[in-house]
């Protein structure tokens, strides 16, 4: 019976060692699963660190957007006026010209009609 017992005894060398191997096997595989498990709970910890940020950075974003709409308003509103300044101190500044040249011919002698005589027939003599 020495061939079935020991036939037997090499069966059972090979499954505990083919069971040796898928053990071997299994712990690898364990330590690339604790390895990726800590590497998804970084990720995740990033992730929530991230979407805080962006959570902030958009928040931000939304009222420094609001603010130049603000600072362009007022900025048209501003540039709009000082034109209408503009206008208001041409047309001032036109009327005063006006004014002036008016005041001037006001102030100058006119000659009397026997004065305007007297040139024309002076004239009329030479």
């Amino acid at each position: 019976m020495s061939g079935p017992a020991a036939a037997l005894r090499g069966y059972n060398a090979e499954l505990r060692e083919g069971l040796a191997e898928l053990r071997a096997r299994r712990e690898e595989l364990s330590g690339r699963i604790r390895e990726e498990e800590a590497e998804r709970r970084r990720l995740q910890g990033r992730i929530g660190a991230l979407t805080e940020r962006l959570a902030r950075t958009s928040e931000s974003l939304a009222r420094h957007l609001v603010a130049r709409g603000e600072l362009d308003r007022t900025i048209a509103e501003t540039e709009a006026a000082y034109g209408k300044i503009l206008e208001s101190s041409q047309t001032l500044l036109d009327v005063l010209k006006g004014e002036i040249g008016n005041a001037g011919k006001a102030t100058k002698p006119q000659s009397t009609s026997k004065e305007k005589e007297k040139q024309a027939h002076g004239q009329k003599h030479s």
